[in-house]
């Protein structure tokens, strides 16, 4: 069927579909629409934006032309659908037969669905390898480091089989074979399960339970309060490890998590809050597990291990390690502290990050994951036994320097730059050494020679007087804490010893009680024996070792045959002399 358009001038024809043409213009221009041999059609008029809204937002009434594959028709201003015959509604011409039947529309409908559906799985299960793809590459960038002491197959089995025991957290392993494994080494890829693993086998063996924490607040209730140390923590965000690359971000994932775990702590312990060498251990823990297990591994670090008393405002016990570290140097290496005495170089010039960083402000990670290892199965003396061997390993090159500056200097920039032999040589140092009890005695030592100084000279001035009687009332009352939580600690023991106590004069009791049953039962058998014994005697029967009986009779029998045995035969001839 063909279309002409007249425009006045002549006339355009141009083919849409077989057998039909239109104008090109006819879209721009409003012109009378003829069919061949056809009246022409007149309809309801559109503008262009109505036409466009109809096209787009609202399909028209019977467009059933439209759905059946009819033809759609732009006349000016008309819209019509299908063939202009069937659009204006000429009853002679017969309806056209629709294409697809209602079966075949709803398994259109069905298959639709279907397809969405996948779609919908695939987009899930894209979603959730993005993620698991995010999380390989960020332990990939947690883990970039260089290990010092790589930890061999077999020593990987031992670790990976203690791992694996049922019910671990209540399994007492052997503290030898432990040691030895830590020695070996620890598999970069389990550190994280490792240290969970040793925490737990540090409060097994730990006969004295530690002190309860006033506040056992959740991580993800710790989350959503707000903290004073806000300022201070974000300070700190970019100066912690800031060559690695899991923090160099500006508040990316491992900025955004190390705050979140310095935040929580602050609002856990308000009278430590936050301070500056925090952020460096729970960085190290971060590398190693996830927030919420790095979250209760610093607070088990910092209270059970103890380490929260050096972050007290006050830093006394700082001052305790700094004079228990000298004390070691004193004892040790003696020409070194010598030395250092010479040019009044005291342990808090270069030895203050290492005890509130455990050395991660400036070792290398592999050298800092080594020392963790042993700090979650030795505890805090671990940092002692580290700065010993690092210093007196390099006691040579530092009575070398003979000037302040250049000996920390040397201390603080040399030192950190070790080979991977020295470093390995370091730790295998630090697992032979045992320096806790003269730890405790330099303790002892420091708090005596402190109530010996507490005479004030008659020289000072009342204004003097007034501060060290201060400072000697802020220790002395710094001291009572200490007293009383270990007196809480003692009471705490005491608890437990005396349910012990109490447990096992119950089971004495019990065993007493059985002892008596069977001491009883021995009486009744041994009653019922003997009146067996006196049965047998009456009934005439003979019981032989063997236990087999003999009847009085057969018993005669016998020693009437004994006896013919024993008598001489009568045609025997005497012996001759």
């Amino acid at each position: 069927m063909a279309y002409t358009w007249d425009l006045g001038e002549g006339t355009r024809q141009f083919s849409l579909l077989p057998g039909k043409t239109i104008d090109v213009a006819a879209l721009s221009t409003p012109v009378s629409i003829q069919e061949i041999g056809e009246s022409p059609m007149r309809g309801h008029r559109h503008s262009w934006r109505q036409q466009i809204f109809l096209r787009v937002a609202t399909p028209q009434k019977g467009t059933e032309a439209n759905e059946r594959g009819g033809d759609l028709c732009l006349d000016g201003g008309h819209v019509c659908s299908g063939p202009p015959a069937l659009a204006g509604g000429d009853p002679s011409m017969p309806e056209e037969k629709s294409r697809w039947s209602r079966e075949q529309l709803r398994e259109l409908w069905r298959k639709a669905i279907l397809q969405q559906i996948l779609l919908q799985r695939m987009e899930r299960e894209n979603q959730k390898l993005q993620a698991s793809e995010n999380d390989l590459q960020n332990k990939r960038l947690k883990l970039d480091y260089e290990e010092i002491t790589p930890c061999l197959k077999d020593v990987t089995l031992v670790w990976e089989k203690m791992l694996g025991t049922p019910g671990r957290a209540k399994v007492k392993f052997d503290h030898d074979t432990i040691h030895a494994a830590v020695t070996h080494g620890v598999p970069r890829q389990h550190r994280g399960e490792i240290w969970k693993f040793l925490s737990e086998q540090f409060l097994l063996r730990q006969t004295v339970p530690s002190r309860p924490r006033a506040n056992d607040t959740p991580y993800k209730e710790l989350l959503k309060q707000l903290t004073s140390q806000q300022h201070a923590i974000l300070i700190d965000l970019g100066r912690t490890f800031p060559t690695h690359p899991y923090f160099q971000a500006q508040l990316g994932a491992g900025q955004l998590s190390l705050y979140n775990l310095l935040k929580a702590y602050s609002l856990l312990d308000p009278e430590v809050g936050y301070c500056q060498g925090l952020s460096f251990i729970a960085g190290v823990l971060l590398l190693h597990m996830g927030e919420e297990d790095a979250f209760y591994m610093l607070k088990f670090l910092m209270y059970d291990m103890g380490l929260r008393k050096q972050y007290r405002p006050d830093m006394i016990i700082l001052q305790i390690q700094m004079y228990q570290l000298s004390r070691l140097l004193h004892d040790y290496h003696r020409d070194l502290y010598t030395h250092l005495e010479q040019q009044e170089i005291g342990p808090s010039l270069y030895a203050t990050p290492w005890f509130l960083t455990t050395f991660a402000s400036h070792f290398p990670l592999g050298f800092v994951a080594r020392v963790f290892d042993m700090l979650f199965f030795q505890g805090s003396e671990v940092i002692f036994k580290v700065a010993l061997s690092l210093l007196g390993s390099h006691k040579p090159l530092i009575l070398q320097h003979d000037s302040l500056e250049s000996i920390v200097d040397f201390i603080k920039t040399t030192l950190p730059n070790l080979g991977l032999v020295q470093m390995e040589k370091t730790i295998n140092q630090v697992c032979e050494m045992d320096v806790s009890k003269q730890l405790q005695a330099y303790e002892v030592e420091y708090h005596v020679l402190q109530d010996e100084l507490l005479d004030t000279p008659p020289t000072l001035n009342q204004h003097q007087r007034a501060a060290q009687l201060e400072r000697t009332n802020q220790s002395l009352r710094q001291q009572n804490l200490d007293l009383l939580e270990e007196l809480q600690v003692s009471q705490a023991r005491v608890c437990s010893l005396e349910s012990r106590v109490e447990a096992l004069v119950q089971s004495d009791s019990e065993l007493r009680g059985q002892v008596t049953e069977l001491v009883q039962e021995k009486e009744q058998l041994l009653n019922t024996v003997s009146r067996l014994q006196d049965l047998l005697n009456s009934l005439g029967i003979l019981a032989t070792p063997d236990r087999q009986t003999l009847s009085a009779r057969t018993r005669a029998n016998v020693d009437t045959s004994d006896t013919v045995h024993t008598l001489p035969h009568p045609l025997a001839l005497p012996e001759t002399s």
